[in-house]
């Protein structure tokens, strides 16, 4: 009985997708590599629904499933494609009641094959059980669409689902760890630590950010959809799917310390999303860990 016991227990820590969120408009926020475009303003905060600090596991693909499709049939590289989303229950009926979760009923993530091309979007909510909203994508190919949202009376859920987009298909790119831990964006210098590289640890990730041209730490980052900033992270093939919370989400600089554990060994691509005067900026990097 005790060995049962220990066997399902192992199971249920095994399982799962680690939960995501929130970003600005396309309501978008998107970029490829280190190259970022900001169209965005701040939100204002209602706080952030179920989600914890750890992020949380995704629900069993029986529970609920998602449904993409684009209303020209299907996406071509470079051109504006409308998506409509849909997310059906276990006996196939769709979804029309949602709480708010980081400030929104729906948070999409969309990622291509190699992790290159990372967009962070909020899909409108017509209050007919579908969302849809108008986006691009950079070339064609696969494209991995994450949805973040929770059901009323349930709790965070995240699926996933790939999509073909039309179109010539840029060159796969290898996903190689970061020899140095620091890059500069929209006249910031990021530096990333972590307080273990080791599978299971509890891991402190702390983004320290300064001004390149004074050098001098930026203490004054904004709320971004409630918090001093947000965290994705995706193992390198996209199964594995972590979103973060600060420690301390009031903090506003220059450090800004997040939470998580990863679940297996493996290279990971991490997304760290801060508000500064008025505009989200993105800065990603890749970690190998043991």
């Amino acid at each position: 009985m005790k060995r049962k016991m220990i066997l399902i227990l192992t199971g249920v820590l095994a399982f799962g997708v680690l939960s995501a969120c929130g970003t600005p408009n396309e309501d978008a926020h998107s970029s490829g590599g280190t190259n970022q475009n900001q169209e965005n303003s701040a939100a204002p905060s209602t706080g952030h629904g179920e989600h914890g600090g750890h992020g949380a596991s995704e629900q069993p693909a029986d529970n609920y499933k998602p449904s993409f499709s684009f209303a020209s049939g299907t996406a071509k590289a470079n051109e504006k494609s409308k998506l409509d989303i849909q997310i059906a229950d276990s006996k196939g009926n769709v979804v029309n009641d949602y709480e708010l979760s980081h400030e929104k009923l729906l948070h999409l993530i969309v990622v291509n094959h190699d992790l290159s091309y990372f967009n962070h979007i909020h899909p409108e909510f017509d209050g007919n059980g579908n969302f849809s909203i108008d986006t691009s994508f950079p070339g064609g190919g696969d494209y991995k669409l994450f949805v973040d949202f929770v059901p009323k009376g349930g709790s965070s859920t995240t699926l996933s689902e790939w999509v073909k987009v039309e179109g010539e298909e840029k060159a796969h790119e290898a996903i190689n760890a970061d020899e140095k831990l620091v890059k500069v964006v929209d006249g910031k210098e990021v530096e990333l630590t972590l307080s273990s590289t080791k599978a299971q640890d509890e891991v402190t990730l702390t983004f320290n950010i300064a001004d390149v041209q004074t050098n001098k730490g930026i203490s004054n980052l904004e709320q971004y959809l409630g918090a001093v900033g947000h965290v994705v992270v995706l193992s390198d093939d996209a199964e594995k799917y972590l979103h973060v919370h600060p420690l301390d989400e009031k903090a506003t600089g220059p450090k800004a310390e997040f939470m998580t554990s990863f679940p297996k060994s493996g290279t990971y691509k991490i997304w760290g999303q801060f508000q500064h005067q008025g505009k989200v900026f993105t800065v990603p990097f890749v970690v190998d860990i043991k």
